[in-house]
């Protein structure tokens, strides 16, 4: 079988595209006060972490609580699979009632992962509010009505192609691949 992977974003594009969407954060947001990060585990941990770092040592907002999030068992395919699930995760020390939600995924794909996330976090309160940040949106593969409310980069990769995000400090370098499946 002939596999291929297809580099769309480099680290100098990947840091580009993070500065746009810190700015963006903030120019919604403001002071922050009443917003809080929502990580989706397990690969949505790595952009919040850094958007987080950006926003604090570069254009000094003050602390924003940051929780990470497991949707495992609230997915609605998580019974399909023959192989054992193993959980991520969750960490969230604050109250989420009234608050401003931004949940931050890398790549948005069917919206099956946000309708278990939307379901998991009424766990923990009733926000405010919820908005969501992706890295990377497949815009043409959704099968629930769900749309980011930021988004770096719209890719069109066909049914059979995975978008892959890699991050520095998991995977050694920072990109964003195109491969198939």
């Amino acid at each position: 079988m002939n596999t291929y992977k297809k580099q769309i974003l480099g680290e100098k594009e990947l840091q580009v595209m993070l500065h746009r969407l810190a700015c963006e954060l903030i120019e919604n947001h403001t002071d922050f006060s009443n917003t809080v990060f929502i990580g989706i585990q397990p690969r949505g941990t790595f952009l919040a972490y850094r958007l987080l770092q950006l926003l604090t040592t570069e254009y000094k907002v003050p602390s924003i609580p940051y929780g990470m999030l497991d949707i495992t068992f609230f997915r609605d395919d998580f019974r399909r699979t023959s192989r054992p699930l193993a959980a991520n995760s969750t960490s969230i020390d604050f109250i989420v009632e009234d608050k401003k939600v931004v949940f931050i995924d890398d790549v948005l794909y069917t919206g099956r992962s946000i309708r278990a996330a939307l379901s998991a976090i009424q766990s923990f309160g009733r926000p405010a509010e919820i908005e969501l940040l992706v890295l990377i949106d497949r815009r043409f593969s959704r099968h629930l009505p769900i749309q980011p409310d930021y988004s770096g980069k719209q890719v069109d990769a066909i049914n059979e192609e995975r978008v892959v995000v890699h991050w520095k400090e998991n995977d050694g370098e920072d990109a964003v691949y195109v491969i198939d499946k």
